[in-house]
């Protein structure tokens, strides 16, 4: 699954048919999402056979992780389901340091017998790996918290709800499109649950029970006389959450410019398929953009997907090292910038933090899984980089002696890595709103949502596009624009921002499917940021030939 499909999923027909093949597990009946698992008892004596068979074989540490991962995705097109999936995985995966060597193993036979076999088959395969490593494993230390649980704070568990009342929600939303202008329109649910179990010979034992969501949809409105189609995505964001998400039991609406509706904390996804329709039809007739610089006011929604490719994945320290280069390459901030202590990322109002313990955010989690208890460090303070993004044996690297917390692994039968955690902007701390930054701007664009983009192989060189675009003259919005997106360079662009909105503007995009890896792995991330401002930045038009 590539990084981009994140936002190529909005289009959803074709993916309703790859939805079984992409996710692991197998098709099960609705109502097996409700049965119990493996109780946390049992989980410790399975455990712990993997982890005494890893000492008695040489292993200096080992760890155990017995997941269940329960999913399901409801699609739906115009007034038809197209499909429901309910899938289960259940298994456990094992890792060990012998010889100061990684080795890794997994079984889905989670018995007394598969999981010593799985153990033997992992301390060989890092006995085998010892023989061509040249420096020992070094692990950052942890604390032994015992036995802990975490679970997501939910309000609904999502597989107490019928399916019919999903259903109906998708197509009420798809009708509440076609009403509006739209001649196309489909919608999904995206709902996961992932139950999790680790354990380690450092003395942990944590329990934890994940749950995140994802409602979107894309609606398509066509002027045959033209032969022209424009269409809309949602403005919903993955959150980590239960089903109250699309209850509207906790309905936080910010009005936004041009008569916008934004979401936090709940989302309506009739009234926001309503809205989309008249913004696609509104698009077909909207003004092509002219090509040059502007001041951009980047609704978070937007500017979320720029920091996820221009703060999020270059400080991935792993890439910093070049250790990985799946999915666009390395990255351009070098340990050299780090160590110099000036490198100016962006300007002195820019604060980039990771925060594995935001409240609602897909990143969210108790503990990571190499047992690390999560927490919020700074990526970027008052505009210069101060830290990456490391776990247990990358740490030594940059002369830290304690994890980041966010390592994670996708499966029970993948091998956890370093994963990015949430990234997000601080919010400015003067009380100002996204009204007050539009009439400060005498030339400018609003952008909202995500559109197509790229950027280069070592995180810098960059083009972002949006959803819904609209120019801004003397301080108003006057029209909505079309074929509009910014090119800039990471540096070049964050030391560009000038103002960000206080924290009542405050909001969270997110990425459900995140790739990375090779073997690749997919995980789930948030980015939160309040609507911020850049100047005179550099926009294209992209209906436009050379």
């Amino acid at each position: 699954m590539k990084r981009r499909n994140f936002v190529q999923y909005a289009g959803l027909g074709a993916g309703a048919l790859l939805m079984p093949s992409l996710f692991m597990g197998n098709n099960i009946p609705e109502q097996a999402l409700l049965e119990p698992g493996m109780d946390k008892i049992t989980k410790k004596i399975m455990a712990d056979v993997a982890l005494n068979t890893a000492k008695s074989l040489g292993a200096t540490y080992a760890d155990a992780r017995i997941g269940r991962y329960l999913n399901q995705y409801v699609f739906t097109r115009e007034d038809k389901v197209q499909n429901v999936v309910n899938t289960e995985s259940f298994g456990i995966g094992i890792r060990v340091i012998a010889n100061g060597t990684w080795g890794f193993a997994s079984t889905n036979n989670v018995s007394q017998d598969g999981i010593k076999k799985a153990t033997e088959k992992a301390v060989a395969i890092a006995k085998a790996n010892s023989k061509i490593q040249k420096d020992p494993v070094k692990l950052a230390p942890v604390m032994a918290y015992g036995e802990v649980s975490w679970k997501t704070p939910i309000k609904k568990d999502f597989k107490e709800v019928p399916v019919s009342e999903k259903v109906d929600l998708l197509l009420s939303s798809n009708a509440a499109a076609m009403e509006n202008g739209a001649n196309f329109a489909n919608s999904a649910l995206f709902m996961v649950n992932e139950q999790k179990y680790f354990a380690s010979t450092d003395g942990s034992y944590i329990d934890q029970d994940i749950h995140r969501i994802w409602p979107t949809f894309g609606v398509t409105a066509v002027d045959r006389v033209a032969g022209k189609f424009k269409s809309r995505q949602a403005l919903s964001a993955p959150m980590g959450m239960g089903y109250e998400y699309m209850d509207g039991l906790d309905s936080e609406k910010l009005e936004g410019p041009a008569g916008l509706i934004l979401y936090r904390n709940s989302y309506d996804m009739i009234e926001d398929a309503a809205m989309a329709a008249k913004q696609a039809k509104e698009m077909l007739t909207a003004k092509s953009v002219d090509p040059g610089k502007y001041d951009l006011v980047l609704e978070p929604n937007h500017l979320g997907l720029t920091i996820h490719e221009s703060v999020g994945h270059p400080l991935e320290l792993d890439r910093v090292l070049g250790y990985e280069a799946n999915y666009a390459g390395t990255s351009f901030a070098t340990l050299d910038k780090w160590k110099s202590k000036d490198f100016q990322y962006g300007s002195d109002i820019v604060n980039l933090v990771a925060d594995k313990t935001q409240p609602g955010s897909l990143g969210a989690v108790g503990y990571d899984d190499e047992g690390v208890k999560t927490k919020k460090w700074d990526l970027v303070r008052n505009g210069i980089l101060t830290n990456y993004q490391a776990i247990r044996d990358q740490v030594h690297m940059i002369d830290q002696n304690e994890s980041h917390g966010c390592c994670y692994a996708q499966s029970w039968n993948d091998v956890q890595f370093q994963r990015m955690p949430n990234v997000s902007l601080e919010p400015g701390k003067d009380k100002y709103s996204i009204h007050q930054m539009i009439k400060d701007v005498e030339k400018g664009i609003y952008i909202v949502g995500r559109g197509s983009y790229s950027i280069d192989q070592q995180r810098y060189n960059f083009q972002f596009g949006g959803t819904v675009c609209y120019e801004i003259k003397n301080g108003e919005i006057v029209g909505m624009l079309d074929d509009v997106a910014y090119q800039s360079n990471t540096q070049e662009f964050w030391n560009s921002c000038v103002k960000i909105c206080d924290e009542t503007d405050y909001r969270q995009f997110g990425s459900f499917f995140d790739g990375k890896g090779q073997p690749s792995q997919v995980s789930a991330v948030s980015h939160g940021s309040a609507t911020s401002r850049f100047k005179n930045v550099n926009v294209i038009n992209t209906g436009r030939t050379i």
